[in-house]
């Protein structure tokens, strides 16, 4: 989930630039479903990717991993998480919609992992509406995006779908309405547990879980309190206003950390081939214990390795219930 009270960097970053709400989104459209423009351009952005964005997000994510704060298998180079970038392009609508009174809600999100930003990169980031449709009385919008380092290469790519405008409180839980391929967290009796992904990786294997809560400090972390934006992520009145009792956790959020747990399972492997389609089910309040995890589904030789397809999920340990459920692949070494 995403609160599109977010606005632009190139507004927010520097304290001193922070001025009024009106100021900020002067020019912009109004975030209604009527006024969206198929295919739309969303504008282009450059973020530097330096040391406070990784330990903010090392933070938000309670991942320290020595990659990203000391060095790394890519050439001893610091580099970010992942899903580092993931909420930056989510938020490149604001370049065109003003939202600052209205909540979205992130339905789909989809990325491929082509190369790991780098610790001082500037990287471009640009995106486009690509669709739009109803469904359920709600008015959906697809994003596609991408962010591309200082040489050209592709870092990551992305697919997402959200609600425009509407009432978090009112739908959250309510599940996709078309359950294709469903995932039900289920895995086969006596499945074996695995802490790696190998060349000894079989079809049933289960990814060791890794167990987390989000605080609400890290939350607010990662929902942009430092850029003086207010949202049902980082705020108890913006949520309650939303139909929430408390803060919920971003949905990007909870997709950074599977791609925590699938980099902690497939080693470097997955920052180059990997790629994660995940659905968001139900909401996670802030403070909520939950257990990521996932099932190897099929294992394929191809060139540079194997690939291994998975379903993967995060399930709230109070009731054992899915909030996030999807579908994940990487290529690892053969031997």
């Amino acid at each position: 989930m995403t609160d599109p009270s977010a606005r632009p960097w190139r507004d927010l970053t520097d304290p001193r630039r922070a001025g009024t709400t009106g100021d900020l989104e002067a020019g912009l459209k109004e975030p209604e479903f009527e006024n969206l423009a198929i295919p739309e351009e969303l504008g282009t952005v450059r973020v530097v990717i330096d040391d406070h964005k990784i330990k903010r997000y090392a933070f938000a994510h309670d991942d320290h991993a020595p990659w990203h704060l000391t060095g790394s298998p890519f050439g001893g180079r610091r580099i970010g998480h992942a899903a580092l970038l993931g909420n930056d392009l989510v938020q490149l609508f604001t370049l065109v919609y003003a939202a600052s009174q209205v909540v979205g809600y992130h339905t789909e999100e989809q990325m491929w992992f082509d190369s790991p930003a780098v610790l001082d990169e500037v990287v471009t980031l640009s995106g486009t509406y690509t669709e739009a449709y109803r469904r359920r009385g709600q008015g959906y919008v697809v994003m596609e995006a991408g962010a591309t380092g200082e040489d050209g290469r592709s870092i990551v790519r992305h697919r997402g779908v959200e609600i425009l405008k509407t009432v978090p409180g009112d739908i959250g839980g309510r599940g996709s309405a078309t359950p294709e391929r469903r995932v039900t967290g289920e895995v086969p009796e006596n499945a074996r547990v695995v802490g790696t992904l190998g060349p000894d990786v079989r079809p049933g294997d289960v990814l060791a879980p890794l167990g987390k809560s989000v605080t609400a400090e890290q939350a607010a972390v990662f929902s942009r309190v430092g850029e003086y934006v207010r949202n049902i992520h980082n705020d108890i009145g913006a949520a309650r206003a939303g139909g929430l009792p408390v803060p919920i956790v971003q949905g990007q959020q909870q997709f950074g950390v599977l791609a925590q747990l699938l980099t902690l399972r497939s080693g470097p492997s997955f920052l180059t081939s990997g790629w994660m389609r995940v659905k968001f089910l139900a909401p996670l309040e802030v403070f909520e214990p939950f257990t990521s995890s996932g099932v190897v589904t099929d294992v394929t030789p191809v060139d540079g390795g194997l690939r291994v397809d998975l379903e993967i999920w995060a399930r709230r340990d109070s009731d054992a219930r899915l909030m996030t459920a999807g579908w994940a692949a990487v290529t690892v070494p053969a031997s």
